[in-house]
């Protein structure tokens, strides 16, 4: 494939950066958001160590080795097997087939012990989306499967079929924040004593019929991320990783994170903030209030520009910090 880099070189001081190349493949797969923004946020050092934790069609990492020098190193994950077809052709390159949360392991497995910048774009792929066979869509009828990783661990089918009626009314109501948590739940536990819920329009019936005209799209949205949320542990595993991050990235090191709903934004917020997932602020024995992170800047949104092109990215916001602490820091488990 044709190296861009010595002209978007050219365009950045131009002002023409935002003008991103991507190849075909990458068109078809997914649009990266906020891809200048993130990349101008790790600071990327030539020389460095880099991790795209949330590899998907490869756009975020052809930015970074795009500003790596000839000795440089980058590590895209992801744990789907469709990503995988998308693997760059460099050998500064490595990918990586498995989830972000075993980061620490196969950092160790290639022998990197520090890192200079970690990015991690948390939204589902168009490619997922467009795809009626994994389930993630309410506007299209395929199974309700919603795994990211299609080869392990339970569907959504598995969700909706098994759990109490308990269970379901949280997970609608944490995870999709949906006042009518507890008659959804009622409902699907009513439907599948008489028939299991095996496609999406299965549960998309359910669901619409508690929303109204004016908020149905969103609220259908609220409802399949929910399940989607509850089948991938994406909060839990989004923990895992910004803890392994804090311990892997070098002082100075940089973490970029993509969030596109406020549970994921209000756990890195409050981890970057004060080191914790609760926000807590606990002062030292001298009255300060460490953190081992500084922001940089204010949380970015997406440009209308932006916004224009890839409607996707409507809800992204973009966080960034730098590692301050001295020493590789490891958060308390528990605190998971």
């Amino acid at each position: 494939m044709y190296n861009f880099t010595p002209l978007i070189k050219l365009l950045r001081p131009l002002g023409c950066h935002k003008f991103v190349i991507m190849n075909n493949k990458e068109k078809k797969y997914h649009i990266p958001a906020l891809l200048e923004e993130s990349l101008d946020g790790l600071n990327i050092y030539p020389y460095g160590v880099y991790v795209d934790t949330t590899f998907g069609g490869g756009g975020h990492s052809q930015g970074i080795l795009d500003r790596l020098g000839t000795d440089g190193r980058l590590y895209g994950f992801d744990q789907d097997a469709d990503a995988e077809k998308n693997k760059l052709n460099d050998e500064r390159f490595t990918f990586v087939r498995c989830n972000f949360r075993f980061l620490s392991n196969f950092m160790r497995y290639h022998s990197v012990g520090e890192i200079n910048g970690i990015i991690a774009d948390l939204g589902v792929s168009s490619h997922h989306f467009d795809d009626e066979t994994r389930g993630f869509s309410f506007r299209l009828d395929g199974k309700l499967d919603m795994r990211m990783n299609n080869r392990a661990g339970k569907t959504a089918a598995d969700v909706l079929n098994t759990y109490s009626e308990e269970q379901l009314a949280d997970i609608f109501y944490y995870y999709g924040e949906l006042k009518a948590a507890r008659r959804i739940a009622s409902a699907i536990v009513k439907r599948r004593e008489v028939h299991p819920l095996i496609f999406s329009n299965d549960l998309a019936a359910i669901v619409s019929a508690f929303s109204n005209r004016e908020n149905e799209k969103k609220f259908m949205a609220q409802a399949f991320q929910a399940v989607r949320i509850e089948v991938n542990q994406e909060l839990l595993y989004l923990k895992e990783l910004l803890t392994q991050s804090l311990a892997l990235l070098t002082k100075g090191g940089r973490l970029a994170v993509i969030t596109y709903h406020s549970l994921e934004d209000r756990i890195v917020k409050n981890f970057i903030k004060t080191g914790n997932f609760e926000g807590q602020i606990e002062q030292d024995v001298f009255g300060n209030l460490p953190s081992p992170f500084c922001m940089i800047g204010k949380a970015i949104v997406p440009s209308s520009e932006e916004i224009e092109t890839n409607p996707r990215a409507r809800s992204a916001k973009l966080r960034v910090a730098e590692k301050i602490a001295e020493k590789n820091l490891r958060v308390d488990p528990n605190g998971l």
